[in-house]
């Protein structure tokens, strides 16, 4: 029997840790019911707090915890918990559960976190050289508090030295099925995604990301330069034309742009593009033919390795995983 302990927190949100016991506890149901031998469950649940009182995570939600965390001697996974910006790693008892987590990767517990919980397990320096994942929406303010860790933002689940990391929100689930399988079996981790209504083709973040514009810099021109684009992205032009149209040269206006936003101009324009397709697929039944004109190409063949180079998934895939209104068969 695995032992799984989950760390509760004040102002910690709720669902991964709540998901993950209903989760786990399916896994059990499923694993009585297959073996039929009498047998105990194969996972062992335990919601733990820093002091074992009762904690107040988002929404006012009360968890209640069966121990203090220092009562725990040896688990097969300590799960930490995830938290709604900002993060306050100032906080002691932040602090605590550091020192705590440090302590017990030492002693060869393995640790999990979910979601913005990689902020906390990037915090105790364990994951300093490793691969990991978070939350694509803080992947940037990850990389600059954090820069030693390798983060793989496109991932939805990574595991480096017993440390494991999910992608956004209810990437839990599959931290969830993946321990289903290690301590069960592969087809009892199929059973649990089908009862549980999980996708398990979701391998990659990338379908999901939603891309920051970056118009948060102080340079003028290339804010008006930005706007340019967003206004004229559906038109033919040459990244030359965006420079004359806030009256620098072509070469400067390059640097300058890379400067301010990250991006060149031209991948700039294409994400821009891209996003636009996005929402076109999302919202509107029109083909992908209409779309790929209306983004600014003329080439569907390009537009398409395009898409699927920015999102994982080609246009008609993404339609059929994201639109809003288009649930027919008329995508070509």
């Amino acid at each position: 029997m695995a032992k799984i302990t989950l760390l509760a927190e004040n102002n910690c949100v709720a669902s991964a840790i709540a998901g993950s016991v209903d989760a786990l506890s399916v896994a059990n149901l499923w694993w009585l019911y297959i073996k039929n031998d009498g047998g105990g469950p194969l996972f062992e649940t335990e919601i733990i707090s820093i002091d074992g009182q009762p904690v107040t995570a988002q929404g006012g939600i009360t968890l209640i915890p069966l121990r203090a965390m220092h009562e725990i001697e040896k688990t097969d996974l300590i799960l930490l918990p995830a938290f709604l910006p900002p993060f306050d790693m100032d906080n002691p008892r932040i602090k605590t559960i550091c020192e705590w987590t440090k302590h017990n990767h030492k002693s060869g517990n393995k640790i999990a976190c979910t979601c913005t919980g990689t902020f906390l397990l990037a915090e105790t320096g364990l994951l300093d050289g490793r691969i990991a994942t978070t939350n694509w929406q803080f992947a940037e303010i990850f990389k600059q508090q954090y820069p030693k860790v390798n983060l793989q933002v496109n991932r939805i689940l990574t595991e480096d030295n017993g440390l494991y990391c999910t992608g956004a929100a209810t990437a839990f689930m599959n931290l969830c099925l993946h321990l289903i399988e290690k301590y069960g079996s592969p087809d009892l981790a199929s059973r649990c995604a089908k009862g549980l209504l999980v996708d398990t083709d979701r391998q990659s973040q990338t379908p999901y990301i939603v891309y920051d514009f970056w118009k948060n810099h102080s340079d003028e021109q290339i804010l008006k330069a930005q706007q340019w684009m967003g206004k004229n992205y559906e038109n033919k032009f040459f990244i030359d034309d965006v420079a004359e149209s806030i009256g620098i040269s072509p070469r400067h206006f390059k640097r300058r742009f890379k400067n301010a936003t990250g991006e060149t101009p031209l991948a700039y324009l294409q994400r821009l593009r891209i996003e636009n397709a996005k929402r076109f697929l999302e919202r509107t039944r029109d083909t992908i033919n209409e779309i790929t004109w209306k983004v600014g190409y003329e080439d569907i063949n390009s537009f398409r390795r395009l898409f699927i180079k920015h999102t994982g998934l080609s246009p008609k895939a993404y339609r059929n995983k994201f639109s809003l209104t288009y649930r027919d068969k008329m995508v070509q």
